[in-house]
């Protein structure tokens, strides 16, 4: 099982997502920002981490919004969303093909990662959809 920590970057009542590139698995499903945690990381620091790299901006990691575990054939996550923010930098495209800040209204809009079905309905719900 891979530790995976990912950011739900908040700006009001708005959220960043990501788009994955083509050429990776998953290629262009969207997703929540973070990444693979690495040995001794708490998952704090590999989120600010992976953000840094992925994005180029510092994180102020917040409380822990939801965890789960997701099963892909080639690989099970337990995925770890934090409610964050950014503290300083302005996000760029490093990584992904895409970014873009929705409302929970807006997830049917998008193709997610399927690890992210159960996250979107808990958003939705906690916005009174």
């Amino acid at each position: 099982m891979i530790d995976v920590a990912a950011a739900l970057i908040w700006d009001g009542d708005r959220f960043m997502i990501c788009r994955r590139p083509a050429h990776k698995a998953r290629g262009l499903l969207w997703e929540f920002p973070g990444g693979k945690r690495e040995e001794g990381e708490t998952l704090q620091q590999c989120l600010a981490r992976e953000c840094r790299e992925e994005l180029d901006v510092e994180l102020e990691v917040g409380d822990r919004y939801m965890e789960l575990v997701h099963e892909y054939p080639d690989l099970t996550v337990r995925l770890s969303l934090f409610n964050s923010r950014i503290a300083s930098g302005e996000p760029k495209l490093l990584e992904h093909c895409g970014i873009e800040w929705i409302r929970a209204a807006d997830t049917d809009k998008y193709e997610f990662c399927p690890a992210d079905e159960s996250i979107l309905l808990k958003l939705r719900q906690d916005a009174g959809l």
